[in-house]
């Protein structure tokens, strides 16, 4: 079909890297479709907008979004976290002239969405053509040398300050020999690395009973451990995120210190003090944490450990968080976020008492990430001479900018490469690190 006369779709994605991959399929069906995309309302003939809907933030952001889109375009359709809010009518207040609007990984309703707003172009020649072959790896958001890899939806857990599980579901894990061939897929299109996310990594298989499947004639158990060994064959940088410290995870642990994945653990701890994890409803509060990270500080010494927090919960008082500080002094964490207590509308937490102030949400804010930043510079400061291999994300006039093993995109640092113009995103060089500051570390070649 010819683009010039094919429906035209902007799109908009807002949101975590499982909205990221929520995005990247509805956009290669539209494309299976026959619809162009656009990167500009003008010429645009509908606007998708993919939301968030977590934090009051992430709110404001994409109700600002749809605004715009309305505004410049007019005709909008909304899917993703905010459109599963109160079914929808949190968006359709604000914004009552939207189209439709549609809940999280809704893919077969924003479809029917889009064909009952912008019906594709019939071609007696395209429209004859089967389906996308098997090792198509759709459209990619990411830059061509790494991809999210999304293993399974929903979460179980009740977090008293999180509404996941009323906009996503419960667990619901995609079947180990379907996960194994998408990242084969993308292993053969190229992609170097893989972040394998979800709502509860760790979890994986749970609500499967972990079958029994088949990838490459064999079979293999839908687990979290099997997942890991399996993904370690392909040859890639497997990065695991959002990963709770349940027991099994030890088992994983060997699989890094061997070099099957990479070294690099995910983990969303939280708060140290067990009575805030208590009222959080944290899943494993009573798991002697410290204990586990120096057990696998000894099976992996390499391990980088990434966590985040929260600071400024109802009942927290000035002991709890010197608690936490102190646990961040023992843990020794390489990467670390920290968020300020955000009321989110329908979490039970806001009921809780003890509201934290404020002004002293934001003092603790500034002291946590004062300590952690002491930390994260000697962490860094401790890599200065040795040798390792970086991913080349970018490049420009100046140089490369890298990560390393121990860096997911976006959230974590990078590795400058000054001079390196004659590298290409996606290359795997050797570097020796001779600089690093709080965040970041500059490596000449080895």
């Amino acid at each position: 079909m010819n683009s010039e006369h094919a429906p035209r779709i902007g799109f908009v994605s807002l949101g975590c890297p499982k909205a990221l991959v929520d995005s990247e399929r509805i956009l290669t069906q539209l494309r299976a479709e026959g619809y162009a995309t656009v990167g500009d309302y003008a010429n645009a003939d509908l606007v998708v907008v993919n939301t968030c809907g977590f934090i009051d933030e992430a709110v404001e952001e994409s109700l600002d979004a749809i605004g715009e889109a309305l505004n410049e375009n007019g005709k909008v359709i909304v899917t993703g976290c905010l459109g599963g809010r109160d079914d929808g009518q949190l968006v359709r207040a604000r914004h009552p002239n939207v189209l439709a609007v549609t809940g999280p990984h809704a893919y077969a309703e924003v479809m029917h969405a889009v064909h009952q707003h912008l019906p594709p172009a019939h071609d007696p020649f395209v429209d004859l053509i089967p389906p996308p072959r098997e090792n198509d790896v759709g459209v990619k958001l990411t830059p061509a040398h790494y991809a999210y890899l999304k293993i399974s939806e929903g979460c179980n857990h009740r977090c008293s300050f999180c509404i996941i599980p009323q906009l996503r579901g419960d667990l619901v894990s995609r079947p180990i020999g379907d996960v194994m061939r998408e990242a084969e897929n993308l292993a053969n299109a190229g992609v170097k690395e893989l972040l394998v996310v979800s709502q509860d990594t760790s979890a994986y298989g749970l609500d499967l009973r972990y079958k029994l499947d088949f990838w490459g004639g064999r079979p293999v158990r839908t687990r979290f451990q099997e997942l890991a060994a399996a993904l370690g064959e392909l040859g890639l940088w497997v990065r695991m995120h959002y990963v709770y410290p349940y027991p099994h995870v030890d088992d994983v642990i060997p699989l890094m210190a061997e070099g099957h994945i990479l070294p690099y653990l995910d983990i969303p701890f939280q708060h140290a003090n067990q009575r805030i994890l208590k009222a959080m409803k944290r899943p494993a509060s009573s798991e002697n944490v410290l204990e586990r990270l120096k057990s696998w500080r000894a099976m992996c010494p390499d391990i980088a450990l990434r966590s985040t927090f929260i600071v400024g919960f109802p009942g927290e008082t000035e002991d709890d968080f010197r608690e936490l500080l102190d646990f961040l002094e023992e843990a020794q964490l390489d990467r670390v976020g920290c968020f300020k207590y955000s009321p989110v509308e329908g979490a039970p937490a806001n009921d809780l008492p003890g509201a934290v102030p404020e002004t002293l949400k934001q003092e603790r804010w500034e002291r946590f990430m004062e300590v952690q930043a002491r930390i994260s510079a000697a962490k860094l400061q401790s890599r200065v001479g040795q040798v390792m291999t970086v991913l080349v994300d970018e490049v420009d006039e100046e140089g490369a900018i890298a990560r390393s093993p121990y860096d997911a995109p976006e959230i974590d640092g990078n590795v400058f490469l000054d001079g390196g113009t004659d590298l290409l995103p996606g290359d795997l060089v050797e570097v020796e690190i001779v600089e690093a500051d709080e965040h970041d570390l500059w490596g000449e070649p080895a």
